[in-house]
C-alpha cells in the first residue's frame, strides 16, 4: 500500500462499523459518529493515514443546515466525504445547542460513511416503518441456549459473522458481547 487510493480501498474493505445503537422507540438498531470512529482509529493507525472533520453551518431558503466534510490525508495527497443535515431549531426537548450538536452528529455520520463505503443500505432511515419492525418475526437470541452455543461456534470458526446471526434472531447488545468473546 503505497498510494492514499490503495489505503483507502484497504480501509474500506476492513472497516466493520455495526450498528450497535437500539431506538427502542422505532424499534431499529443503528450506528452513530462515535461506532464508525471507534472502527476506524486501528485502522488509520494501521495505514499511517489522518482523518479530521470540519463542520460548518449553512442555511438555503432559510433553513439551517449542518455541512460535515470529512478529510482523510497521508500529508501528500487528501481525499473527502461530505454530509449534511438539516436543523431544527424549535426541536421538542431540545435547546438550540442540542439541536446545532445533534444535527452535526447526523452530517458527521453521513461525511464517513461516504468517506468509507459504510453500508447502509438497511438504515432505519431507509427501513423505518414508524413502529412496525421488519424484525417483529424473529425470536430473540438467548445466552447459555443451544441456538446460542451453535452461533457462537460458527463465528468462532469464521463460517458466520455477526450480521448472519442478525437475520435470524434479535440480539441484546449483550448476547452480542458474549458472543464476540
Amino acid at each position: 500500500m503505497k498510494t492514499l487510493t490503495e489505503k483507502l480501498v484497504y480501509i474500506q474493505g476492513r472497516l466493520k462499523a455495526p450498528k450497535n445503537q437500539r431506538n427502542s422507540f422505532g424499534n431499529y438498531n443503528y450506528r452513530n459518529q462515535e461506532d464508525i470512529l471507534e472502527a476506524l482509529k486501528p485502522l488509520l493507525v494501521e495505514t499511517g493515514l489522518c482523518l479530521t472533520i470540519e463542520d460548518e453551518i449553512k442555511e438555503i431558503v432559510g433553513i439551517p443546515y449542518a455541512e460535515s466534510i470529512a478529510y482523510l490525508t497521508d500529508g501528500n495527497e487528501t481525499k473527502k466525504g461530505k454530509g449534511e443535515a438539516g436543523i431544527n431549531v424549535n426541536k421538542k426537548g431540545m435547546d438550540i445547542a442540542q439541536s446545532f450538536g445533534s444535527s452535526s452528529s447526523y452530517a458527521r455520520k453521513y461525511a464517513l460513511g461516504g468517506l468509507f463505503l459504510i453500508d447502509d443500505n438497511k438504515d432505519a432511515d431507509a427501513t423505518n416503518t414508524h413502529g412496525k419492525s421488519i424484525s417483529e418475526d424473529l425470536n430473540w437470541l438467548n445466552a447459555g441456549t443451544e441456538q446460542f452455543n451453535n452461533a457462537k461456534k460458527a463465528i468462532s470458526s469464521g463460517k458466520f459473522k455477526i450480521q448472519d446471526v442478525r437475520k435470524k434472531y434479535k440480539i441484546s447488545k449483550e448476547v452480542e458481547k458474549q458472543l464476540l468473546n
